[in-house]
C-alpha cells in the first residue's frame, strides 16, 4: 500500500481512483470526439440496443446512474454529432427513445476497445480482468453501490 493510502479514509480513496478513471476515459475517447460521460451513453446504450430494446432516455438514465436531464443533453449533443437518433415514443409522447446510428456504433465500438486496454491496466496489478482478485473487488463495489446513502440521516447521527 502506498504511503498516501496508508492515512486515507476509503471515501477519499474512492474519490481518488474514480476521478483518475474519469480523466484516463476522457483522454482515451477525445480522439474519437467523446467525452467519459459520452462513453457511459453510448456504451450503454450499446448494450442495450444489442439485447434486443430501444431504450428511453429515463431507462438510460436509470441504467448508467445519470440524471434525466443530463442524460437528455448528452442525447442532444450526440444526436448534432451524428451518432444518436433520438424518436418520440409512439405510446408515451413525453418519452425519447434512442438508437445509435451507423456511425455512433462505429465509435462505440472503437471506443470500447480503447477503453478496455485502459481497464487492462488499471486492473493488471490484481492479476487482470479475469482473475479472482478482480472479481472480489467488484462484489465488493457492487454492495457499495447498492447500499442507500441519505445524508440527512447521516447528520442526524452527529454529535450535538
Amino acid at each position: 500500500m502506498s504511503s498516501a493510502a496508508e492515512h486515507a479514509t476509503a471515501g477519499s480513496l474512492v474519490w481518488r481512483l474514480s476521478m483518475k478513471w474519469r480523466v484516463a476515459v476522457d483522454r482515451a475517447v477525445a480522439p474519437l470526439g467523446l467525452t467519459h460521460a459520452q462513453y457511459v451513453l453510448v456504451t450503454s446504450l450499446y448494450g442495450l440496443t444489442s439485447s434486443g430494446e430501444q431504450p428511453s432516455q429515463r431507462q438510460l438514465a436509470d441504467r448508467t446512474g445519470l440524471e434525466p436531464l443530463y442524460v437528455s443533453k448528452l442525447a442532444r449533443g450526440l444526436e448534432a454529432a451524428g451518432l444518436l437518433a433520438r424518436a418520440r415514443d409512439p405510446r408515451d409522447p413525453r418519452a425519447m427513445r434512442l438508437a445509435l446510428t451507423e456511425e455512433g456504433l462505429d465509435v462505440t465500438r472503437r471506443a470500447i476497445a480503447v477503453v478496455q486496454r485502459l481497464l487492462d491496466q488499471l486492473l493488471e496489478p490484481l492479476g487482470g480482468q479475469d482473475s479472482a482478485r478482480t472479481g472480489r473487488l467488484k462484489g465488493e463495489l457492487a454492495a457499495l453501490l447498492d447500499t442507500p446513502l441519505d445524508p440527512f440521516t447521516a447528520q442526524d447521527k452527529e454529535p450535538s
